[in-house]
C-alpha cells in the first residue's frame, strides 16, 4: 500500500488548492497525476525515479484517501497534452522533456501515442550513448545515463576537477567558460542524436523541448545546429511556450476528461 502519510500529505494538498480555487473540496470530482515512470491503471513502471513506489497500487490508494476518481498518465505525456490542448504546437509533434532524464510524449494526428504497453516515448532506452549491453545501464536506460541532468555536472567536474551544479554551469558558459561550453555543446550532440532516431521513425512535423534543462534558451541552438549536421533540418525545433506549465495544463485535460466520462459537465 502507498504510505498512508503520503496519501494524507495529497489528499491535504488537494483540499489546499480547491480552496485557494475557490473550489469546495469535495465538489472535486477527478484528480490527475503525473508520474515519471509508465503508467498502467494501477500505478508506474519503468520508474527508476519512484523505485520507492515500485509495485504499488497508487491509484486505489489514493481513489480512497481523495474520495473521487484518479487518472495516472506518464509525467511527459501530460505535458504533451498540455501542448497539444494549447495548440501552439499543431497536432504532429513530439514533445521532449529534458531534466532529472529524457522523455517523450509523442502526439500524431492530434492524439497522444501511448503505444502497446504505454511506454511510447521512452527515449531514454534508446542504445545510444552509454553501453546498451550493459546491464548497469538497464535500470534508467544507456541515453538517459548519457544526459541524465546530473551528468552536465559530472562532466564538467570531470573536465576542470571543480564541483558546481549543473545550473552554475550554464552560468559559467554563459560568462564564457570555454570548458562549459564545451560541455553543454557535447549534451547538445546526444539530445540531437536522439531527437535524430525520433525524426526518422516518426516523422513529427516539429519538436518540442521542456523540462528544467530543456526550457534553458541556451541549448536550443545548439540542439538545432547538431540535427542541421546530422541531415535533420527540415524539422524545426523550439521550446515549450507554456514552459513549466505544460504538465499543469495537460493534468487538467486529464482530469476534465476523466470527470465527464463520469457524466459530469466539463
Amino acid at each position: 500500500m502507498l504510505g498512508r502519510g503520503l496519501t494524507v500529505r495529497l489528499a491535504a494538498l488537494l483540499g489546499r488548492l480547491a480552496t485557494a480555487a475557490g473550489v469546495d473540496p469535495p465538489a472535486v470530482r477527478a484528480t490527475a497525476v503525473g508520474g515519471a515512470g509508465v503508467a498502467s491503471a494501477d500505478g508506474f513502471t519503468l520508474a527508476p525515479n519512484l523505485a520507492h513506489l515500485d509495485g504499488t497500487d497508487v491509484r486505489s490508494a489514493l481513489e480512497t484517501a481523495l474520495g473521487h476518481t484518479v487518472v495516472l498518465e506518464n509525467d511527459v505525456n501530460v505535458a504533451a497534452l498540455g501542448e497539444l490542448h494549447s495548440g501552439t504546437a499543431g497536432k504532429d509533434f513530439a514533445f521532449v522533456s529534458l531534466g532529472t532524464g529524457i522523455g517523450m510524449g509523442l502526439v500524431l494526428g492530434g492524439r497522444l501515442i501511448r503505444g502497446a504497453r504505454g511506454a511510447a516515448g521512452e527515449i531514454g532506452y534508446l542504445p545510444l550513448g552509454a553501453d546498451p549491453l550493459d546491464p548497469d545501464n538497464h535500470r534508467r536506460g544507456a541515453l538517459e545515463e548519457m544526459v541524465a541532468g546530473e551528468t552536465i555536472s559530472h562532466r564538467y567536474e570531470d573536465l576542470t576537477g571543480l564541483e558546481v551544479s549543473t545550473r552554475e554551469v550554464f552560468a559559467r558558459a554563459a560568462r564564457g567558460d570555454q570548458g562549459a561550453s564545451a560541455v553543454i555543446d557535447g549534451y547538445a550532440r546526444w539530445v540531437a542524436t536522439a531527437l535524430g532516431a525520433v525524426i526518422a521513425v516518426v516523422d513529427p512535423g516539429q519538436i518540442v523541448l521542456g523540462g528544467g534543462i530543456g526550457l534553458r534558451p541556451e541549448l536550443l541552438p545548439r540542439v538545432q545546429t547538431w540535427l542541421d549536421r546530422i541531415g535533420h533540418s527540415h524539422v524545426p525545433v523550439l521550446t515549450s511556450v507554456l514552459g513549466d506549465r505544460a504538465p499543469l495544463v495537460g493534468a487538467v485535460r486529464l482530469a476534465l476528461e476523466a470527470a465527464h466520462s463520469q457524466g459530469v459537465p466539463a
